[in-house]
């Protein structure tokens, strides 16, 4: 049981890093402008906000967005999959596998992403981000945690 508990931790919080950090996290921000993966919000004084897309740019960026966007969906369901194994005293190797794949893909991903911001001024990191890194490093060790632990 203390063996597998660390794994299921990790997993679990490493996939909800990256659901938070895809689906709602903005990656940057400058003042009422929000621009994440999944799209862009502006909002207004009374607190409402209207979504805008990332159209905003160049067509490459929008589509390491929705690439980064559905790796990090993909990380994070895996992420799922490896929790539940454990908890059930299985050793998932095959989907600690795919987890690596998945970490490295959304890790590649968010790269292009961050590498083709648009270049607006005032535009500063956001809480976004630092989740997305903190999952892709949770999620490697959940993989490698399952791959080096016995049957």
């Amino acid at each position: 049981m203390k063996q597998r508990l660390p794994i299921i931790l990790l997993a679990l919080v490493g996939a909800s890093l990256f659901a938070l950090s895809v689906q709602a996290g903005r990656w940057w921000s400058v003042e009422a402008f929000e621009l994440g993966p999944f799209g862009s919000r502006l909002c207004d004084a009374s607190g409402e906000c209207r979504p805008l897309g990332l159209g905003v740019t160049d067509v490459r960026w929008t589509r390491f967005g929705m690439a980064t966007w559905a790796a990090g969906m993909i990380a994070m369901a895996v992420l799922v999959v490896i929790a539940g194994a454990v908890a059930a005293r299985r050793t998932p190797r095959l989907v600690a596998k795919m987890a690596l794949v998945a970490v490295a893909t959304a890790l590649l991903a968010g790269a292009g992403f961050i590498a083709l911001r648009p270049p607006l001024q005032g535009l500063h990191v956001d809480r976004g981000l630092p989740m997305f890194a903190l999952a892709i490093v949770l999620g490697a060790a959940t993989a490698l945690l399952v791959l080096r632990r016995r049957a």
